[in-house]
């Protein structure tokens, strides 16, 4: 097994070996809190060897949580993100970490990435929120990973899928399914803390994923599926953004992730001001990557549909994990913001009216 199972494995002989070069000591420190993986910044020393001048001197290495438990239910998880830098990356254009080097079981248990330290990038914080300038910079980039992959079928063939695929009715049923449970189960955890109005939003939203997911089906890209504020780091002058955490790579309306970003990163208030002009910056970028014949009001039309994005993966990533703090804090706040979005934007007339045009008529 070349595999590290924990920290005391990132040893220099290890990392020589992977990188090809003489390593003669390592300093590892832990990342982050680990919840669904383990991610390592660890810095390396080089012998006078040729061939070493070029790497850097500190990596970010992933590996599984360390709780089997836990190992064990994300496993198709960590599938996704080792297919997607070992597949996707040199197909698309989003800023991710260069990966060194990637390695993965079977069965998904044990995995290593050996990633890029984008040190000293700053990681988003969920809770505060991002400034709108900060938004234009995700949503930027995030047309990266759609335009190059715009209805490009193969996609589809990814074996690491975690989200229903494009008009699969019956992984769609299950999904809806599946979504009614974490909505109940959220909302018991989280009791009295849940506004009535969002309450109310998240039952009425989440009974109606299975004609969501079924509503556009022609219309789908490579997604993040996660594409919030924690899982990006910003440059210090806010110049730069890079996406990280791909567990949930899947194939869908590609507003979906732009709309669960800015209804769950930015303040409501911001994100009501600030998303025209960040949904027609979305919508240029596309352009700029090859898209062609989606004109702006259809985008704005699936981005008012994209929004159910929001309460679908905050109560799917809530209801079957242990709760935190920061993390029940977290859930609540961008809860409201989902929801609160999804009033605004009328999203669930927008999934009823296509639940009603797809009826066979008499």
């Amino acid at each position: 097994m070349t595999i590290p199972r924990s920290p005391s494995d990132l040893t220099p002989a290890w990392l020589g070996s992977v990188l090809g070069a003489d390593v003669t000591d390592v300093e590892v420190t832990a990342i982050g809190t680990g919840q669904t993986g383990a991610t390592y910044r660890v810095t390396a020393t080089y012998s006078a060897a040729a061939g070493s001048a070029a790497l850097p001197g500190t990596f970010a290495i992933k590996l599984p949580a360390q709780d089997d438990t836990v190992r064990e239910r994300v496993a198709l998880g960590y599938l996704s993100e080792v297919e997607f830098y070992s597949t996707v990356t040199h197909e698309v254009s989003i800023p991710v970490p260069a990966c060194f080097h990637s390695e993965i079981t079977s069965d998904g248990a044990d995995f290593v990435l050996v990633l890029a330290d984008m040190a000293p990038a700053v990681q988003g914080d969920q809770i505060a929120g991002c400034s709108p300038r900060e938004a234009a910079l995700a949503v930027e980039a995030l047309a990266g990973l759609h335009g190059p992959s715009w209805c490009d079928r193969r996609w589809c063939d990814l074996p690491s899928i975690v989200m229903p695929k494009p008009g699969d009715e019956a992984a769609a049923t299950g999904m809806g399914e599946v979504a009614v449970m974490a909505a109940n189960i959220t909302l018991e955890k989280l009791g009295s803390s849940v506004r009535d109005d969002d309450r109310e939003t998240l039952l009425t939203s989440m009974g109606l994923v299975t004609p969501w997911l079924l509503a556009v089906p022609h219309r789908f890209s490579l997604m993040h599926g996660d594409y919030r504020l924690d899982n990006l780091l910003f440059a210090p002058d806010r110049t730069r953004v890079t996406v990280v955490d791909w567990q949930t790579i899947g194939v869908g309306l590609p507003t979906r992730d732009l709309a669960y970003f800015t209804s769950t990163s930015l303040l409501p208030d911001d994100r009501a001001a600030a998303e025209p002009g960040l949904v027609e910056r979305y919508h240029a970028a596309l352009q700029r990557h090859g898209v062609s014949g989606y004109d702006l009001e259809t985008c704005w039309e699936d981005y008012r549909l994209g929004v159910l994005q929001a309460p679908l993966l905050t109560t799917l990533g809530f209801a079957f994990a242990s709760s935190t703090e920061r993390g029940d804090e977290m859930i609540l706040t961008m809860l409201h913001r989902g929801c609160r979005a999804i009033r605004e934007l009328g999203a669930i007339d927008v999934v009823r009216s296509y639940q009603a045009s797809s009826r066979p008529t008499a």
